[in-house]
């Protein structure tokens, strides 16, 4: 999809809004016939083959809109391109009060670049989009009308790399070759990226990693990216994505149908951490931040790990195992005490498809967020509600972290059915070093849908790509 500025060229399109008045004969035509009014994400294109275009797009009631709104209509816009076989059009943006201009502009060309996507390498008929033109202008003029889509652009460019990596399938994608990725694309932009192999995490003294991953002919690896693009701020923010490539569940096995098979996802933090990097470095933010993957597969062997077992980990305390499907927390421990005490960064954000719990609690919806700073969390949730990409903070006292300790180690790995989501957070809380602030995101609802939601597709999502770029972006 191309953008260019200032131009009237292709099928002109005419944003609505419902409670505002126009002189339009084709308008009134659509309101008398029912056809279209101007409601949120309506569209009616009149495309006679020997006449005048235009397309009507409804942008709802002018006090209402929000930048998510805005992303929603120009999805509905470009899917309507698509299906029409109309590959040029251009369109003037309104001057909104709720929505400064610059905003409009980064949330149309977003919203119609996520018609874009598709992942489809390994189907034999797959067919290439035709290249459609969309021609901005605006109400309000903008000097830096070009950068505010060139931004755009590589915004949804990063969120598509995150995509792919939580698309691509398990035998494809292990930990070796996410680690390889990383090094290949991040690398390029003048990220630092280290690759830690098994022997070496041993060395480190990973041992829940390494637990985890050591029933699978595919071996650990730790990924470190360093990104520290600001030496006059003390600052260093840290990133840790889960990275499980793949999860059985080990002896407490999943089960198939909806579960299993698309466990290939289970490396939906790693996916987000991997994909925040690549575009905070095309960006060349101003910023320190430095990012870890603790990648393996939780795989059925011989030599599995078991229920049952008590295991060490990095920052020597014991986890006793109960449940092998909660295997995630026991990575993130590893790498979240590697980033606050071996690295020292100054705030740390973990992301994960960590729990069932949050599904059945937010749905696919929301994102689950447990804090130690609340501080730092109305930050981050700030950048998300900026980015569309919601969050909602569970509540955690000592009543949940009660059910996390154990009789025989210094804590077990499952709080049990109840409280889920926040029992499972405040395991990992228990290996953040030095009171570092700390967010913990659970989007195992959100990071891979079961079926289409407004813009976002069925599959992996690449989502908080967005919310982690704005909170960097200062």
């Amino acid at each position: 999809m191309e953008f260019f500025t200032n131009k009237q060229v292709g099928v002109k399109v005419t944003p609505i809004f419902e409670n505002e008045a126009y002189e339009s004969k084709l308008l009134e035509y659509t309101k008398e016939k029912e056809l279209f009014s101007g409601k949120l994400n309506e569209v009616y294109a009149n495309l006679p083959f020997d006449g005048e275009k235009e397309i009507l797009l409804g942008f709802g009631k002018k006090e209402d809109l929000v930048e998510d709104k805005v992303r929603e209509v120009f999805f509905k816009l470009a899917k309507s391109l698509i299906s029409n076989k109309e590959y040029e059009v251009y369109v003037t943006l309104p001057r909104v009060d709720s929505v400064p201009t610059e905003k409009l502009v980064n949330a149309a060309v977003e919203g119609a670049l996520h018609a874009t996507y598709k992942f489809d390498k390994y189907k034999s008929d797959r067919k290439e989009l035709p290249e459609i033109t969309i021609n901005i202008s605006t109400e309000e003029k903008l000097d830096n009308l070009e950068e505010v889509i060139n931004e755009a652009r590589d915004i949804m460019s990063g969120v598509f790399f995150s995509r792919d990596l939580v698309n691509e399938r398990a035998e494809y994608l292990y930990p070796e070759t996410l680690a390889n990725i990383a090094s290949k694309e991040l690398s390029a932009l003048g990220v630092e990226v280290e690759v830690y192999d098994e022997k070496q995490c041993e060395e480190l003294g990973l041992k829940g990693l390494l637990a985890v991953g050591r029933a699978s002919d595919r071996k650990p690896r730790f990924i470190v990216m360093k990104y520290l693009n600001n030496p006059e701020d003390s600052e260093v923010i840290g990133l840790v994505g889960k990275g499980v490539t793949y999860d059985t569940g080990g002896y407490s096995i999943k089960q198939t149908a909806n579960s299993m098979d698309i466990m290939h996802c289970d490396m939906g933090g790693a996916g987000t951490v991997i994909g925040t990097m690549k575009l905070v470095a095309t960006r060349k933010l101003k910023t320190n931040v430095i990012a870890i993957v603790g990648a393996c597969e939780n795989m059925i062997a011989g030599g599995s790990y078991k229920p049952g077992d008590i295991i060490s980990t990095l920052s020597g305390k014991t986890v006793e195992v109960l449940n092998t499907d909660a295997e995630g927390r026991i990575t993130l421990a590893d790498s979240v005490y590697y980033a606050t005490e071996k690295l020292k960064v100054s705030k740390v954000i973990d992301l994960a498809t960590l729990t069932g719990a949050c599904l059945v609690a937010l749905a696919e919806f929301y994102t689950g967020a447990v804090t130690n700073n609340q501080e730092f969390f109305n930050e981050l949730s700030k950048a998300a509600k900026e980015a569309g990409e919601r969050v909602w903070q569970m509540p955690a006292d000592d009543s949940f972290r009660e059910l996390n300790k154990s009789s025989v180690a210094d804590v077990k790995n499952t709080g049990g059915r109840l409280g889920g989501t926040i029992t499972a957070g405040l395991f990992i809380e228990n290996f953040v070093a030095n009171d570092v602030p700390w967010v913990h995101l659970d989007i195992a609802g959100t990071a891979y849908l079961s079926k289409a939601e407004k813009y976002l597709p069925k599959g992996a999502t690449g989502v908080h790509v967005k919310t982690l770029y704005n909170l960097l972006n200062k």
